[in-house]
């Protein structure tokens, strides 16, 4: 059974303030149970729709090491050829209820992951957080036109201190991805992959856009731009293995038991 890892409370935070703007998975799972969890037509800027993360650990964590790991971390992120560098860094300490530390907004200049790294350090310390904003492009579609467009989307980035919010690095991970809309790698309604349409359409526009793909030419672009977003994600987490010392990766969502074998179901159909 897939790990459940209960959404992080800084990302949940964090998200209340944003506004709407083929090979094998080989992820390393660990073994036992997690105490985890344009128009207005745009399907994919709707309110309340679930999310995408990644949680990664990594061996022998210590505050000495965290700042280094998740420089490292950052420097592997695929940014956005629109919007590229490091938008803002966010340091907490203690718990997410505690007022920020730090918050600086790297909008203007677009940081590299050593500046953003050399202003947290001002801030180590175990009992601390690091948020860091970013972009990278994935394909979405918008229902008013039809159109398929890659575009940057909204990335949090966290490094979790040993000590910050009751050791909540053990549980989430000691660096976490909020990846998106959970959609942009999954499709709806179950309708990519191999069985089908599974579940009713949450609404209107979900029923409007799966009548669409009733068309085989317009299923076959969704299945081959929604592969091509999962590409970039697994090819971002092997990157990732390759720059740390990775104990453990997971890839979970708010409305998948299983995420995982889900991205395996939909790279498997051609």
């Amino acid at each position: 059974m897939s790990e459940r890892i209960l959404p992080h409370k800084q990302i949940l935070a964090q998200r209340s303030s944003w506004s709407n703007e083929p090979q094998k998975i080989q992820i390393a799972h660990h073994p036992g149970k997690a105490t985890l969890r344009r128009s207005s037509w745009n399907l994919y800027n709707r309110p309340m729709t679930n999310r995408a993360y990644a949680s990664f650990w990594t061996r022998d964590y210590s505050e000495d090491l965290m700042l280094d790991r998740f420089e490292r971390w950052l420097e592997t992120v695929p940014l956005s050829a629109e919007r590229p560098g490091f938008a803002s860094l966010i340091v907490r300490a203690i718990e997410p209820s505690e007022p920020p530390v730090l918050e600086h907004d790297f909008r203007d200049e677009g940081a590299d992951a050593a500046t953003v790294i050399a202003l947290a350090r001002e801030h180590r310390n175990a009992d601390c957080a690091y948020e860091v904003e970013a972009h990278w492009d994935l394909w979405n579609c918008d229902l008013a036109t039809g159109l398929w467009q890659r575009d940057p989307q909204r990335l949090l980035l966290i490094c979790n201190g040993e000590t910050y919010d009751n050791g909540v690095a053990a549980e989430s991970g000691h660096f976490q991805a909020d990846l998106g809309l959970e959609h942009l790698y999954t499709g709806h309604a179950g309708l990519l992959g191999m069985r089908g349409v599974r579940t009713a359409p949450a609404d209107p526009i979900e029923t409007e856009f799966l009548a669409r793909m009733a068309d085989g030419d317009l299923l076959r672009e969704y299945h081959q731009r929604t592969r091509q977003n999962i590409q970039q994600l697994l090819d971002w987490t092997r990157a990732v293995e390759q720059a740390l010392p990775i104990e453990r990766t997971v890839l979970w969502s708010e409305g998948e038991e299983n995420l995982e074998a889900r991205l395996d179901e939909i790279l498997a159909v051609h």
